[in-house]
Order: structure tokens, then C-alpha cells, then sequence
């Protein structure tokens, strides 16, 4: 996975990027967890996203939010990360231009900027978000939704409560033309320190749906 470092609009950005393997694949980024609660693009759930998009063909970039790691800025409440998740995107189709479409998975915080990058970028087609804080953040941003995606949450997650995901997800489901699926996993707390393989699990028989050529929601 070679590392990259691109412009960001506070300076550089340091990421780990996968070209395609095939002309006009589509195009993953994974957002990584809070920068002020020890969140980088090596987080487990953050590799591990990477890898199954990695492993699926398509063009695919992890990356550190401003402040983190070798990236240039400092922390900036969510705001300027959403500028950085914005600018990674449009260094990768710049690279990938013929993308044939693009997705966008995020664990936490950043399932929250991911979910906020919905609503700027209309080319994104389909969402992966790991435990979106729901009860900290508003996110009646979503209105409407743009996308259809999955929404995964740990069922002991004492971190991102689970009453309050569900919330979210039944304010979603009264949309129409998306469809928003939602898994709880068994005894899963906020880093699925033991429940990784299942909520993976969740993820790539989600992916295996939406990328199947006969699947309905496009």
C-alpha cells in the first residue's frame, strides 16, 4: 500500500492509496476515528475497510485528518476535516477520473464526516458507516439522505449509544428512493475489540449485495 501525500487546504495530507486494478473501477476512501481520541488512518476498522475495498479492485485511499500523523494543521472540530475528506476525494479522481462510481466508509468520526461528504458530492453512490455518533453529533444534515448505504453498530457500545443509531436509521428509512440497511452486532462495544471478523462480516455481505450486477438499489 504505498504511501501518498497530497495537498490539503491546511497543507499536506498523508495517506496510503491503492491505484485501480481495472480501467473506469470505482473509487473508496475510509475516514478515519477522532483525532483528539487517538484516531489515525492505522486503526484496525480503519485497515480493515481499506483492505475489502482494497481486495474488491477498487482505487482505494485511507488517509490522516489534518494534525494526525505526518499531515499538516491542527485539529479544527470537524469542520476542517470535512474540508480534508473533500480535498482527498478530489485528489483521487484526479487520478481516477473514469471512476465508475464512489464510495465512502467511515468508523465514528469518521462516519460523520463521511455522512456530511454525502451531501456535497452527489457522485457518491453508496455509504459504509461504523458506529456514527449519533448521540453526540446532530445529524439532521441528512435531509435527505443522497445515498443508500449501510449503518453497522455494536450492541454494547457504550461510546455511540445504540438507541440513538437506531434513531437515526428509522428517521432515514422514511425516505424514499434510498435504502438504508443496519446491523447490530452482538455484544460489540464501541472498538469491537472481539466482534472485528462479524462486523466485517456485516460489511462484505453488504458490499457483496450492492455490488452485485442484478442488485436493485443502484
Amino acid at each position: 500500500m504505498p504511501a501518498v501525500i497530497f495537498p490539503g487546504p491546511e497543507g499536506r495530507l498523508e495517506g496510503r492509496f491503492q491505484p485501480a486494478t481495472r480501467p473506469r473501477a470505482p473509487v473508496a476512501m475510509i475516514l478515519h476515528p477522532h483525532p483528539q481520541a487517538g484516531g489515525t488512518m492505522n486503526d484496525r476498522i480503519t485497515q480493515a475497510l481499506y483492505k475489502t475495498f482494497v481486495n474488491r479492485g477498487f482505487a482505494t485511499l485511507r488517509f490522516n485528518f489534518r494534525g494526525v500523523g505526518r499531515s499538516q494543521g491542527s485539529f479544527d472540530n470537524g469542520i476542517g476535516e470535512l474540508s480534508d475528506a473533500a480535498a482527498a476525494l478530489d485528489w483521487v479522481q484526479s487520478i481516477h477520473p473514469e471512476a465508475s462510481s464512489t464510495w465512502i466508509a467511515g468508523y465514528s468520526f469518521g462516519a460523520l464526516i463521511g455522512m456530511q461528504l454525502l451531501m456535497r458530492r452527489p457522485e457518491i453512490r453508496g455509504f459504509i458507516s461504523i458506529s456514527p455518533p449519533a448521540n453526540m453529533y446532530d445529524f439532521s444534515f441528512l435531509a435527505p439522505c443522497p445515498a443508500s448505504g449501510i449503518i453497522v453498530q455494536g450492541n454494547a457500545d457504550t461510546v455511540v449509544t445504540p438507541n440513538a443509531v437506531q434513531k437515526l436509521v428509522d428517521k432515514l428509512r422514511t425516505q424514499k428512493h434510498i435504502t438504508i440497511h443496519h446491523d447490530e452486532i452482538p455484544r460489540a462495544n464501541h472498538f469491537y475489540e472481539n466482534e472485528l471478523d462479524e462486523m466485517m462480516r456485516a460489511v462484505d455481505n453488504y458490499l457483496d449485495m450492492r455490488l452485485s450486477p442484478d442488485c436493485p438499489i443502484k
